[in-house]
């Protein structure tokens, strides 16, 4: 079974020019989108389109902002099945 930390490395590799830690790839899998059209549904679910608008028009503030800017550049890397051993803790 990988851990956060094994995920993170491998997420780290493919993706060097965004700061990121171990637990922003668990908080993905375990924190819901609080408002709007996919409202209640984990940032990992959320589709590639949706990042990709927030991306153009700007992510949120906060903790909210960065781990949809985190989701959007794992989306748009292909690297979403890297948090499927995240998902089974």
């Amino acid at each position: 079974m990988h851990n956060a930390g094994e995920v993170h490395e491998n997420i780290q590799a493919a993706t060097p020019s965004h700061s990121m830690n171990p637990e922003d790839l668990q908080r993905l899998v375990t924190v819901a989108m609080p408002y709007g059209k996919y409202k209640d549904r984990l940032i990992a679910d959320l589709p590639g389109p949706y990042l990709a608008w927030f991306a153009r028009k700007g992510f949120p503030p906060g903790e909210l902002g960065r781990l949809l800017a985190l989701m959007h550049e794992i989306d748009h890397n292909g690297l979403s099945p890297l948090l499927a051993p995240l998902r089974q803790r």
